[in-house]
């Protein structure tokens, strides 16, 4: 946010030497934004806990609007309102992936265990593609270590970023004339090398026969969509970044404590989506074994996933849990108290919050703990996917993937295992 588009956040009101800082005003937002009869950006947020949820401490009794709150989703009681919570969603074809199903919670790409596996593009990253390079940044990834869940087009998972000061650097801070040289010079250096391989490329087409011209074909469209991003790339790199009122987060020195590693990493939510840094990002909470340091935890996350119903397992897994419930919790409050023309972020964001496993104990993928947040749908409930309510028969949860893309306004009625949409979910 530049002051050549709106009201800058460093103002202030001087008066006898007292100095009054503005609260956050509409001005202060992106001209664009400002008139509340104007469309908000429409944004997503995917949340992954790795090691599951146990789900008897998760899924509500009782389905629609009347469900009896379980104790993790009654830490999430004010929220009640805002958030839709499901039982019977799950992956077709990952029945024994185990953990391997991680890679898959955003893809839905079939038997990731297997030999010679290769996934499909990730809902995050396909979002990215559509929506193109309208931000500064297409996607964040970011993780409480480096396992991930974000796929690109060409099966590869990509890297998530770990450290919330550099996270906070790459969106607010700006970087001296030298660096911004350096980076404009390596980004002409990789779109001539583009330019050069596309030469080659179309002199070879007149050479080959009609099935691979084809594939010819299809590699011309990936590296236009390269060029397109370098070029954006090089536009925003000439850009000034978004100022805000916050100083450099410090990143959490103890590998063990993954909750403050999760608030942290929720505390750049808000700003990255309020500045319009950017409409997509992805959070990874890995599935470590480190003894999480919360009181009356002694045991490692998880040896605690595999807790075998024993009583004093369960016990300390609840209490890692219900943390990560709490950060959620002020996670949502941040979004839905952060305003922009009129609107709350939360309206304009589907916050997906779930996990690959159903239960990590005997790493079983049948009914997956999910919840969607905002997003600008009526929610309120609980909804029993699963046909005719039996739990055992796995809705595809590219559903309501499916549901999520044509909220965004990406024209599509199929994302990797869908069938359709979810029933019930409806939009405000």
């Amino acid at each position: 946010m530049t002051a050549s588009h709106c009201l800058s956040r460093r103002v202030f009101l001087r008066a006898s030497g007292v100095s009054l800082a503005l609260p956050f005003l509409d001005a202060m937002l992106p001209r664009a934004w400002s008139a509340s009869d104007t469309p908000q950006p429409k944004r997503i947020v995917c949340i992954c806990t790795a090691l599951g949820m146990h789900t008897p401490m998760f899924f509500p009794t009782g389905t629609g609007n009347d469900y009896t709150a379980s104790p993790y989703l009654e830490i999430l009681k004010e929220h009640r309102s805002d958030f839709t919570v499901f039982s019977g969603f799950g992956h077709p074809a990952n029945e024994a992936a185990g953990h391997n199903s991680e890679l898959t919670f955003l893809s839905a790409a079939a038997n990731p265990q297997l030999p010679g596996f290769r996934n499909t593009v990730s809902l995050d990253q396909f979002v990215a593609e559509k929506l193109g390079p309208v931000t500064r940044y297409p996607s964040l990834i970011l993780g409480t270590s480096n396992s991930n869940i974000s796929i690109n087009r060409s099966g590869v998972t990509l890297p998530a970023e770990t450290k919330p000061s550099k996270v906070f650097a790459k969106l607010f801070l700006e970087g001296s004339p030298e660096e911004v040289k350096k980076e404009e010079a390596s980004l002409a250096e990789g779109r001539s090398v583009l330019d050069a391989v596309s030469d080659q490329a179309r002199r070879l087409s007149s050479r080959v026969g009609p099935a691979d011209r084809d594939k010819l074909d299809e590699y011309f469209n990936s590296v236009r969509e390269m060029e397109q991003r370098l070029q954006a790339m090089q536009s925003w790199s000439r850009k000034p970044k978004p100022k805000v009122d916050r100083s450099i987060p410090t990143d959490v020195q103890n590998a063990a404590d993954m909750i403050a590693k999760i608030d942290l990493l929720f505390d750049l939510l808000p700003l990255a989506l309020q500045t319009d840094s950017t409409r997509v990002i992805t959070i990874s909470i890995s599935g470590d074994d480190y003894v999480i340091p919360i009181p009356g935890v002694s045991m490692g996350h998880h040896t605690l996933s595999h807790h075998g119903q024993d009583p004093e397992k369960l016990e300390q897994l609840r209490k890692v849990e219900e943390a990560k419930m709490k950060s959620l919790a002020r996670l949502l409050t941040e979004l839905k108290t952060t305003m922009e023309g009129g609107e709350s972020v939360l309206r304009n964001t589907s916050v997906l919050f779930g996990s690959n496993l159903g239960n990590a104990s005997n790493h079983s993928t049948d009914n997956l703990p999910v919840l969607l947040a905002g997003g600008g749908f009526k929610h309120g409930q609980h909804l029993v996917v699963a046909p005719k309510g039996d739990l055992a028969i796995r809705t595809p949860l590219s559903n309501l993937f499916v549901s999520i893309l044509q909220r965004i306004g990406i024209e599509t009625d199929k994302f990797g295992t869908s069938t359709g949409t979810v029933t019930g979910l409806e939009t405000t």
